[in-house]
């Protein structure tokens, strides 16, 4: 089936190594890094994404010092008992014919401790910490810190390292004049401030050798104020390729940025532009990255020559069997990467282990396996939302008899919901590899079918995924026709007003006001929309590549509300709720805390804010206050004396958590 993806399936000879394809797995913390002795989770984890043929893996950033490792106690491989530990993960690698390289990853100004290093002594806008200058001396022991690590990696079985040089990390802060202050040799001129680089690029290479790949990460885009030039970028790839790089690859934005860039919103393939850009100043090659998530969107990057090879991080989470299924025409069974970041990147930022929240197996590959099961049951799935679809799969794929009953006429449940969403359409992914998972393993699937009691005796277990209803608010005036729930809004189609109130400012209340709000194309739909709405400037005419955000005129006024004080959506994703406020802003959506709601009558809503009354006057008033689960069935069931399982939003209502839930029946089904 090669000839479908003719592109990304062919080999490509870099330095001693022939990679078996044009895929590279792009670094990512998952939180293994750190485990003690052996690194045994880490092998089992990359050894299936290895077994399904990615051609380079490149792992988590290892710190070459203490004082670069991203927390305290992070990751680092600075001698040879580390190396040791590391053995174990290219062994895993090499037993199942892939090639890894191991990032090499200083974190500078942006380490989460007080032992922070950094070109100049400042303190970076996404850390508690003051990072101390470095002196001549400390910047020589860092480099020779950076040639160790390299030194340790090849020891320890690695076929090359990743020289991390973007997304705002040490070597990134030596490069910028944005952070780069220093007066001496190590800055000044742009000359100098690449020479950190350019030095842990050449000793790297004179002490590993010429059979060793060396990658290193360019920041290509900075998107932040008195970054680089684009004549800077092209100057010092060109440089790093006398000095000694195998390839190069594409970093977008430092992670204190003001455009997203790896977030749902983003368009599939947005930055390979500034990839293809390099294309004729370099000979060694090039790595394009960032929201490369379908076998055809790859294809397309290389076709069109944008880039050698793709990198990918999070679609490997979402699916170890990414490229087998596409060399093998099975497109339709991946489960694709949503860029939700909820169960990677914000469990990273919060200290705990990376997953997936479509994929629940991800870094629990030595904990989480469905055995076939010994004793074949008949279990019944009531509800097909994420909760049930997991379980029904999984309970399936293990050798039970599954019967999954859904009211609706498709599965999904409030994913169809989310779906609607601009800039969340990849939600149509998930449902498209769950209703192909359904049919592989043989689920019975009976939609616009009403579970009852008497429908459900005979089954052995009763797993019930039948959601939430929305919480309803004694509120005066709450019948009034002006009131409508978010499942009107979403799910059927109510006609709304041009002048909105939302109750509520959660998650859903956020989603509800951008589908309202919303003008225009998604960003989805347009790359270049995309970038001219954050501000990314393809002409690359200034530093950084900013530009002033084009301003849309929203669809509607929305003034969305919340009882308690303080930031609204402060608990929306860690990693993302900073773009949903920003988002929220460009369609100039009002927000307002600490508001007390007195009645809801022609007028519109009537609220108090302190002591100060006040009047909303709207055409609508939408509730998005949460939601309560919906158990009618639990009761009279175990009543009936079957045995009864809750799972998803039925046994905890809390903001839609799609996370949980596919975790949950997953976890489930593993034990029945």
């Amino acid at each position: 089936m090669h000839h479908r993806y003719p592109h990304l399936l062919e080999p490509l000879p870099v330095a001693h190594v022939t990679l078996r394809n044009r895929v590279l797995m792009g670094s990512m913390h998952v939180g293994l890094e750190e485990q003690f002795g052996p690194l045994t989770k880490m092998a089992a984890y990359f050894r299936v994404r290895a077994r399904h043929r990615v051609g380079l893996i490149v792992t988590g950033g290892f710190g070459p010092s203490w004082e670069g490792g991203v927390k305290p106690f992070a990751g680092r491989l600075s001698n040879r008992w580390e190396a040791y530990k590391h053995r174990v993960v290219t062994d895993a690698v090499h037993e199942e014919g892939g090639h890894i390289a191991m990032q090499i990853l200083h974190a500078g100004r942006y380490s989460y401790h007080p032992l922070a290093v950094a070109p100049t002594g400042q303190k970076s806008p996404i850390t508690p910490f003051r990072a101390r200058g470095l002196s001549r001396r400390g910047v020589e022991r860092t480099i020779n810190d950076y040639v160790k690590c390299a030194v340790m990696a090849k020891k320890a079985g690695y076929d090359g390292v990743e020289i991390m040089g973007s997304e705002g990390y040490l070597i990134n802060q030596f490069i910028a004049a944005k952070t780069n202050h220093r007066d001496d040799e190590w800055g000044g001129p742009f000359e100098q401030r690449i020479r950190f680089p350019l030095e842990i690029v050449r000793r790297t290479r004179d002490a590993v050798g010429a059979d060793f790949v060396l990658v290193f990460r360019l920041s290509m885009l900075d998107l932040v104020d008195n970054g680089s030039t684009w004549e800077e970028v092209v100057h010092l790839a060109t440089e790093l390729e006398r000095a000694g790089v195998s390839m190069i690859n594409t970093g977008i934005g430092w992670h204190e940025a003001r455009v997203p860039t790896i977030a749902t919103l983003v368009p599939r393939a947005a930055f390979t532009w500034i990839t293809a850009r390099l294309r004729d100043a370099v000979s060694v090659p090039l790595i394009t990255s960032n929201r490369i998530n379908m076998p055809d969107t790859a294809e397309a990057v290389l076709a069109r020559g944008d880039a050698d090879m793709v990198s990918m991080a999070r679609p490997f989470l979402a699916d170890p069997e990414w490229i087998t299924k596409a060399a093998e025409g099975r497109e339709d069974e991946i489960n694709t990467c949503i860029a939700c970041n909820q169960a990677c990147l914000d469990h990273v930022f919060q200290n705990k282990r990376a997953s997936c929240l479509v994929n629940p197996f991800a870094c629990h590959e030595d904990e989480l396996v469905l055995e076939p099961t010994t004793a074949p049951k008949r279990v019944a799935v009531v509800g097909a939302g994420p909760a049930g679809l997991a379980a029904s799969c999984s309970a399936a794929e293990r050798g039970h008899e599954v019967v999954l009953f859904d009211a609706s006429d498709r599965i999904g449940g409030q994913f169809n919901m989310a779906k609607r969403i601009p800039g969340k359409e990849e939600f149509n992914e998930t449902l498209r590899y769950f209703g192909r998972r359904l049919e592989l393993a043989g689920v019975d699937v009976r939609l616009e079918t009403r579970a009852e009691v008497d429908t459900l005796r005979g089954f052995d277990e009763v797993i019930l995924a039948t959601g939430v209803h929305p919480r309803q608010l004694s509120i005066p005036g709450i019948d009034h026709p002006k009131v409508l729930s978010y499942v009107d809004v979403l799910a059927r189609d109510a006609e709304v007003g041009q002048r909105v109130a939302i109750i509520g400012a959660g998650g859903i209340g956020f989603d509800v006001a951008e589908f309202l709000a919303h003008s225009g194309p998604s960003s989805l739909e347009d790359v270049d929309h995309y970038l001219d709405t954050w501000g990314v400037d393809r002409a690359y005419d200034e530093r950084g590549a900013l530009k002033e955000p084009e301003v849309s005129e929203p669809a509607r006024q929305v003034v969305v509300c919340q009882r308690s004080k303080g930031k609204l959506g402060a608990k929306l994703g860690k990693t993302t709720g900073w773009i949903h406020r920003a988002s929220l802003r460009k369609l100039r959506v009002h927000t307002m805390s600490g508001v007390t709601y007195d009645k809801i009558d022609d007028q519109g809503l009537h609220v108090t804010v302190g002591e100060v009354p006040e009047v909303l006057e709207v055409d609508h008033v939408i509730v998005c206050a949460g939601q309560v689960p919906n158990r009618e069935l639990e009761d009279s069931l175990k009543a009936a004396g079957l045995s009864v399982h809750l799972i998803g939003g039925a046994d905890e209502a809390a903001e839609l958590d799609a996370k949980r839930a596919i975790d949950q029946g997953t976890r489930l089904a593993a034990t029945l």
